[in-house]
């Protein structure tokens, strides 16, 4: 596969899902409602929808040094449960998983390490969802949940030294 053939900044925001199927485009909507409520240096941190794209998004992370997926994530939980994964456990996690995009994001991860460019910093922040419907909007839940799964992400930006700055107006 060839290097990424867009800019790249050290930090990466990865909205992954089918926003075709409700709380399956939970990743896009969570990282368009971080677009939406705060500011980021363009030259610090990427935001991405990377939709349903599955090895593609190579070209699109290749380089980044810190990297956040926000994803609906099918756990053991019940609807609405928030995850957490890193290091080995994000492998683990999409090894099981069977949707198009997790098998892209697999295939990406291991791609980078095996050719010795792995993303340094990866984590996924997810939410089991709770309507997989046809339908293009979040369920009035996973809706409600967007603000503070958007500040856990904030948190999660912040600890690897991204400036976030809240906009006193949500941006559309």
């Amino acid at each position: 596969m060839e290097e990424s053939i867009v800019p790249v900044a050290p930090v990466t925001v990865l909205g992954i899902g089918n926003i075709i199927l409700r709380d399956e485009g939970f990743g896009v909507r969570a990282m368009e409602y971080l677009e939406q409520h705060w500011e980021f240096s363009e030259d610090e941190v990427r935001l991405l929808d990377g939709g349903t794209l599955g090895p593609e998004l190579l070209h699109f992370v290749t380089g980044t040094q810190h990297l956040l997926i926000l994803d609906a994530v099918s756990g053991d939980g019940a609807p609405g449960t928030a995850y957490r994964f890193e290091d080995d456990a994000i492998m683990a996690h999409f090894q099981e998983k069977v949707s198009s995009h997790e098998i892209g994001i697999q295939d990406v991860l291991a791609w980078l390490t095996v050719t010795d460019r792995a993303i340094p910093n990866v984590v996924v922040l997810g939410m089991q969802p709770y309507d997989l419907s046809a339908g293009l909007t979040l369920s009035t839940a996973m809706e409600a949940a967007l603000p503070a799964f958007a500040q856990r992400a904030a948190e999660e930006l912040r600890a690897w030294g991204v400036r976030l700055v809240p906009r006193a107006v949500p941006h559309a």
